[in-house]
């Protein structure tokens, strides 16, 4: 277990050393220099070279000798595992106090990589340096504007942070990060891990201030005990969602060949989720999509959910689907029937789901959102059919009678109605303290339609269906129930005695 305060070298870096750039545009030092660069970051850069000369206006040395000492924290290592121990003796003897290794061909190689591996952990150790990787692809810090990875992309800054034990996938959250707007705190390839692991990470963002959320994926979890003790102390503070990998036989042994862990039994490693309050996910977008709820929404105090919705049909999909959780469709309390019919023309469906039948005028929407939200029966709200009337519009927009016939003046209200939509959802879910979900397939299909746009505007994830929107939402009230409960031992004694007969 790494003292936290160490990683701050990692993420709060005074200076970094880029070790292995090289003239040649491709090598993955010269990449990780660019990322460094280009991110803005605001301390000392170095780099060393073996040609020497200047790369990208950075002047490079051949040995880490030549710089000052204390002038950096972090080296990022993108060198041959042959020169990597002196190396760290070097790095150390100028005080720099964390290295990350993208090298590969460790412990994940065989034999060979393990002896590599093991004289790579001495080294680092003798010098005084924590040891993160090796056969990682690097870091980023949004605070501290550090991207000192070997691939891209940069994401938004943002206070989900991730930990992986895949180098793609990590890169995959930052994807998902840039695409939705939902940004990231800190983020970490992990690597082989055999110094600074998972947890030490998870620890570490348990207590940052910039983070209030973790997202892991996982191949091997060693010790179920040590991991659930150390688990809870994090779902204590914040939540946490774990994506597992090497669930079946053919996935135990890819995980082996990919970073050299042995991955658990996943019987046990789901009794331990449980117990641990940790959020399970099956795929990488409902990770993402589910951090980013975490991340953007007031958690749900109680299962009672409304759906208000414009369209009929993804509204009854919906109610199957919150039939399949831990969610209610609360049956529509009478006080708040007789507010909805005060707004809505006769046909609107009296019952939850609220279809408003395309009866809604000018202000209608956002009024049902706020009188929904008020209402003492209800923790949360799904709301469908943003961008309906702005897709209306784009088409307008198109055709050969725009802007003529006053249809100039319809896109713009149509636009502007569902910028409006988008801005109520994010005010009175703020004002009420409850989740406000905003899901349509236009967040795929049309991005940059204004409904979504203006979502991600906000600062919240716009989920491209309903029902991924109910699965995100009842995980948060899962969890919640999870924090209400940890006074409760029967929850802790069934997931314990179920890791024992396995």
């Amino acid at each position: 277990m790494i003292e936290t305060s160490r990683l701050d070298a990692l993420f709060e870096p005074n200076g970094v050393i880029v070790a292995g750039a090289s003239p040649h545009p491709g090598r993955f030092g010269t990449v990780a220099l660019h990322n460094l660069l280009r991110s803005g970051y605001r301390g000392r850069v170095f780099a060393t070279s073996r040609e020497g000369g200047e790369i990208m206006g950075v002047p490079t040395v051949l040995s880490v000798d030549e710089l000052p000492d204390g002038a950096a924290d972090l080296v990022l290592v993108c060198t041959p595992h042959s020169v990597n121990v002196e190396l760290l003796h070097a790095c150390g003897r100028k005080g720099v106090k964390a290295a990350f290794v993208a090298a590969a061909g460790y412990a994940e190689a065989g034999e060979e990589g393990q002896r590599w591996e093991l004289e790579l952990i001495e080294a680092a150790e003798e010098a005084g340096i924590l040891l993160a990787g090796p056969n990682g692809q690097g870091l980023v810090s949004t605070p501290a504007q550090l991207c000192a990875q070997i691939v891209a992309p940069f994401p938004p800054a943002g206070s989900i942070g991730v930990a992986s034990q895949s180098g793609n996938l990590s890169s995959a959250f930052m994807n998902y990060a840039k695409q939705t707007g939902v940004g990231l705190s800190r983020a970490v390839s992990v690597g082989n891990g055999p110094v600074v692991t998972v947890l030490d990470y998870l620890d570490y963002y348990a207590q940052d201030e910039a983070t209030s959320t973790c997202l892991a994926y996982m191949e091997s979890v060693p010790d179920a005990e040590h991991f659930i003790a150390r688990v809870k102390a994090i779902t204590a503070r914040k939540p946490l969602v774990v994506l597992k990998g090497g669930v079946t036989a053919a996935g135990q042994r890819a995980a082996t060949s990919h970073t050299g862990a042995l991955a658990s039994d996943d019987v046990v490693f789901s009794a331990a989720c449980r117990q641990a309050g940790i959020t399970r996910v099956d795929s990488v977008e409902e990770a993402f999509e589910v951090a980013a709820t975490f991340a953007t929404q007031p958690l749900p105090t109680g299962p009672n959910v409304v759906v208000l919705t414009t369209a009929g049909g993804v509204g009854v999909l919906t109610a199957d689907a919150i039939a399949e959780t831990s969610l209610r469709l609360v049956p529509l309390a009478d006080d708040l029937r007789a507010g909805i019919d005060a707004l809505l023309p006769p046909r609107w469906s009296k019952n939850n789901p609220v279809d408003t039948a395309a009866g809604e005028t000018r202000d209608t929407v956002p009024a049902l959102m706020q009188l929904i939200a008020e209402h003492e029966f209800v923790d949360a709200m799904i709301f469908l059919g943003i961008g309906i009337q702005s897709n209306q519009g784009e088409m307008m927009k198109t055709g050969e009678f725009y802007p003529e016939h006053g249809l100039e003046r319809i896109v713009e209200y149509h636009e502007r109605q569902d910028r409006r939509y988008a801005e109520a959802a994010a005010s009175i879910s703020e004002a009420t303290g409850k989740p406000i979900l905003i899901a349509t397939e236009l967040a795929q299909t049309m991005p940059d339609n204004p409904g979504p746009a203006v979502v991600r505007q906000t600062g919240r994830f716009c989920y491209p269906s309903s029902i991924r929107a109910v699965r995100a939402l009842d995980h948060a009230y899962r969890y919640r129930r999870y924090l209400d409960s940890r006074r409760s031992p029967s929850a802790d004694r069934a997931a314990r005695t179920l890791m024992h007969e396995h």
